[in-house]
């Protein structure tokens, strides 16, 4: 398609609105972020995708380490035997694992690879790690001293996943898991609820992209956890996406694993534990909650270039004056601190029409494109392109203007982002007060978040999954519920919780 097409039409086709499914895999194509591996199930996350994930984790890992948490490695492995020890985690787990039950390859008879030595134990590829540094946790925690027990790591998983999908669900992903132990139960509690704000914070305050803040129900609570808590965002096709979960295991995984720790009254005691993370999901979610028709939309926050120089060079005596004043702006632009950091800054020089790397930009989701011909270099002045503008928006502007101002447009751009999605989540959102409006809402409208009176009862929530594929995707935490009646049973119902199509 060029540019000219792209200019009236769309750059990813279909739209949003022709087939969301399809939009969201083109949207990645467009935007280079990743494609799909010769491993069933599996991606290959190309630099531009990777680049986001790396920024992700910096400002994430930056904020548990704020928090006394310290980064370490657990191994790839786990024993089989340690997930039975858990009869939660093996029945939750069971039917997503991946198994280790030879070492070596060989040939056969007839020449082919096969496997060779069975090993003494199965090992399963971990799925999360719970087991495994519970048993480490259990060599480590001796006296009350030792607590309490800050850990997390950045690593890969494997969930052998029947239906996949890049970055929203794939079998092999990346995620970065936190795992502690304490002497009290409210010292646990208190620790699962700081890291949920700080995904929380996370979510809003880079991603801009609003969540509610909830308890799960007990049928969708993390394998083992006394509590689980969730923060829940409302994609464009008004679907929920569980961006981030935080667990209080109690004393479940501690007795499992006999984590036990001489307390201040020198009795032995189990600890108290918890565990929680995000995954390479968070970019599934940033592209379904900004991304548009042209491409990919990213908050300034997370992107890997704030700013891209595009010189456009019509004729070859013009080149070296257009470089160079590239080359000065840009030299310029880094020394600008946003967010705590240099600004990223590239200049575009392949042998492409202008158009042509004007949209290759736009589909990357770049916040601000910068041309650069002639005529900026004659007037000392830049032209303007921001993402979150149509295309033809553009507009000239002073160099020392904006070199004065682009810290401030990039957090306008990112302040305006999280408004449109908060507005957007708001606008789809509804309080709804009886069961005949319940089920027109998820089968005949456009759906979205349903906030509904529930009165616990876990066969109607059963009940309802198995009629519209809807679930309970929260219990928000509100300093003010509202009681009222289950438009289910009629029975008494402390508050509204949320109910939506899900990914």
């Amino acid at each position: 398609m060029n540019s000219a097409k792209q200019n009236t039409k769309t750059a990813i086709t279909p739209t949003r609105t022709e087939d969301y499914p399809e939009w969201y895999q083109q949207v990645i194509k467009a935007a280079d972020l990743a494609e799909v591996s010769p491993v069933r199930g599996c991606m290959t996350i190309k630099p531009w995708g990777y680049a986001l994930w790396e920024n992700m984790q910096r400002a994430i890992d930056e904020q548990l380490k704020a928090t006394g948490h310290k980064n370490m490695y657990f191994p790839l492995l786990i024993p089989a035997s340690f997930l039975e020890k858990e009869a939660e985690q093996v029945t939750g787990f069971a039917k997503e694992c991946a198994v280790v039950t030879h070492c070596r390859l060989v040939h056969d008879a007839e020449g082919k690879l096969v496997p060779g030595s069975p090993l003494e134990e199965p090992y399963i590829i971990r799925p999360t790690s719970e087991t495994i540094i519970g048993e480490a946790f259990s060599r480590w925690v001796q006296s009350y001293r030792d607590l309490p027990l800050l850990v997390n790591q950045w690593v890969n998983v494997m969930r052998w996943e029947m239906r996949t999908r890049l970055f929203l669900r794939t079998s092999e992903f990346l995620w970065q898991e936190g795992h502690t132990a304490h002497a009290t139960s409210a010292e646990a509690q208190n620790e699962a609820l700081k890291i949920f704000d700080l995904y929380a914070h996370f979510a809003e305050g880079y991603m801009a992209m609003p969540v509610i803040k909830g308890e799960k129900t007990a049928s969708e609570r993390f394998p083992g956890a006394v509590n689980t808590y969730t923060i829940e965002a409302m994609m464009q096709d008004k679907k929920a996406l569980q961006a981030g979960t935080s667990h209080f295991l109690g004393q479940n995984f501690a007795k499992a694993f006999n984590i036990k720790f001489l307390g201040t009254q020198s009795k032995e005691e189990f600890a108290y534990t918890t565990s929680w993370g995000v995954s390479t999901r968070l970019i599934g979610g940033l592209i379904m909650t900004h991304s548009d028709d042209n491409g990919l939309v990213l908050p300034p926050k997370l992107a890997p270039v704030h700013v891209v120089l595009l010189p456009i060079i019509h004729k070859e005596e013009q080149r070296a004056d257009i470089l160079a004043y590239c080359e000065q702006l840009a030299q310029e632009l880094r020394q600008i601190s946003y967010d705590n950091k240099r600004l990223m800054v590239e200049i575009d020089i392949r042998d492409l029409t202008g158009g042509e790397k004007a949209w290759s930009w736009v589909k990357k989701g770049v916040p601000f494109r910068i041309e650069i011909g002639q005529k900026e270099c004659q007037n000392n002045t830049v032209f303007v392109g921001r993402r979150d503008q149509e295309y033809k928006e553009r507009y000239s502007q002073s160099r020392q203007e904006f070199l004065a101002t682009i810290a401030t447009q990039l957090d306008e751009l990112q302040a305006k982002l999280l408004k449109r999605a908060s507005d957007f989540q708001k606008q789809h959102t509804l309080d709804i007060d009886n069961k005949a409006d319940f089920y027109d809402f998820f089968t005949h409208s456009e759906g979205g978040f349903a906030a509904a009176h529930w009165d616990g009862n876990p066969e109607i929530e059963a009940k309802i999954k198995q009629d519209l594929n809807v679930t309970i995707r929260c219990i928000p935490l509100l300093n003010t519920p509202e009681p009222g009646k289950c438009i289910f049973s009629g029975e008494k119902s402390p508050q509204r919780v949320i109910f939506a199509k899900s990914y």
